[in-house]
Order: C-alpha cells, then sequence, then structure tokens
C-alpha cells in the first residue's frame, strides 16, 4: 500500500487538474495507460480485473499499468473498497493538461507516444459512439456531431481560438461527482473532443508555399 507522505508531487493547476512534467509524460506514453486513467475518470473506482475486460486486455496488464500510474500520481488504491482479495483503483485527477511547450522538445519520444496514445482513444470514443448512434432516444440522437472547419490562422491566431474554445466549454456543467448529483433531470454524460490540427503547406521546389485551395472559411463536413 502506498504510504501518503511518498506519494509522488504532480503539479496542479485548477482544482481536479494534473499538469504534465517530464515523469508524468512519460508516465502516459502508453496507449494502456491513457485509456485507463481515462475510463477511472469517467466511471469511478474500478478493479484491475474490470478494467482489463473493458479494454480487452490481461488483468496481469492493467495491474501492472496501474501501478506504474500509481507510482507516478496519476491513481490511487481505494482503500474504502478495496480488501484482502480485490484491489481497487481511483483517478487522482479529473483532467490532463499539457501546457509546457518546451516539454515535447525536451521529451520527443514520450511526447509523441502520448499524442499517439490520445489520438487513439479519442478515435475509440468517437468510434463507440457512431456504433451506438442509431439505438439512442431521438432527443439525443439529434444532438450527435461530427463536423470539421478549415481556417487560415497565424499562430497566434490559433491559441486564441484554442483558449476561446476552452472559454465556452468552461461555461458549462463539468461532469464530476458533485454535478451529478445535482444535474437536471435528463441531463447525461457528453463528451467533446477538440483538435487544432496545423496542416502546413507543403513548400515547393522553388522555396514557396503552394496556392492554397480556395475554400469558405468555415467549411462544415
Amino acid at each position: 500500500m502506498t504510504d501518503a507522505s511518498n506519494k509522488p508531487e504532480v503539479p496542479k493547476t485548477e482544482a481536479g487538474v494534473v499538469v504534465l512534467d517530464a515523469k508524468g509524460l512519460r508516465a502516459l506514453a502508453h496507449p494502456v495507460r491513457v485509456q485507463l486513467v481515462g475510463l477511472l475518470r469517467k466511471y469511478g473506482p474500478s478493479t484491475a480485473t474490470r478494467l482489463a475486460e473493458r479494454l480487452g486486455v490481461g488483468s496481469g496488464t492493467a495491474s501492472y499499468h496501474l501501478r506504474q500510474l500509481g507510482a507516478a500520481g496519476f491513481v490511487e488504491e481505494d482503500t474504502e473498497r478495496g480488501n484482502a482479495r480485490e484491489r481497487w483503483w481511483r483517478s487522482v485527477h479529473q483532467m490532463t493538461e499539457l501546457n509546457d511547450p518546451e516539454l515535447a522538445e525536451r521529451e520527443p519520444e514520450a511526447a509523441f507516444a502520448y499524442f499517439q496514445s490520445v489520438a487513439a482513444a479519442h478515435t475509440l470514443r468517437t468510434q463507440r459512439t457512431v456504433n451506438e448512434v442509431q439505438t439512442m432516444p431521438r432527443a439525443w440522437r439529434d444532438t450527435f456531431d461530427i463536423s470539421d472547419w478549415s481556417l487560415r490562422l497565424t499562430p497566434e491566431e490559433t491559441a486564441a481560438l484554442g483558449l476561446e474554445l476552452r472559454a465556452v466549454i468552461a461555461r458549462y456543467r463539468k461532469d464530476d461527482p458533485e454535478a451529478a448529483a445535482n444535474a437536471p433531470e435528463g441531463a447525461e454524460r457528453v463528451g467533446i473532443i477538440t483538435h487544432l490540427l496545423p496542416e502546413l503547406d507543403v513548400p515547393t521546389v522553388s522555396g514557396t508555399r503552394s496556392s492554397p485551395q480556395r475554400a469558405p472559411a468555415a467549411e462544415k463536413s
């Protein structure tokens, strides 16, 4: 059992949010670990066996990665639920942030693996919802949306857009235990995945950028 006095210190911002440092980035640079943290945040405490069933991996694999996440400070034992035969785990935070622009430069391999793992987890979440759309109640089915827009922005404008999107999302009710207990009737979990994807034009042989295809500023598919 982990001694509370020896728990690793993980940098935090607002309550429930962990900011990745180099150690945390390396700890999450694995798809199974990203998914384990996501499941514990989404559904609450669980055992390695139950988490393994959800992910389609062996319980030994899930246990190993949970211990690694525990050593890095992302999960901890839920001693109120555990017993001699069953070890329960819970997430320590509800959100992860990577907001150090230099960290990816210092840890390129870990950053690449982390981004790949998060992208794969997002793809799985989207596909699961797509598979369930036809069986959803009509009111929820009508809210389902997958859209993309192409904009031509500077790095500064792109950063500003990201901050604006976060500000809009922050105005709405979070999905945490307290909010769930006080949410109005009919409220369900809604996943929002935002991607800001720089798609740099490929330079031509002469060294100039290729001419962009003309398209509306807010093209929606």
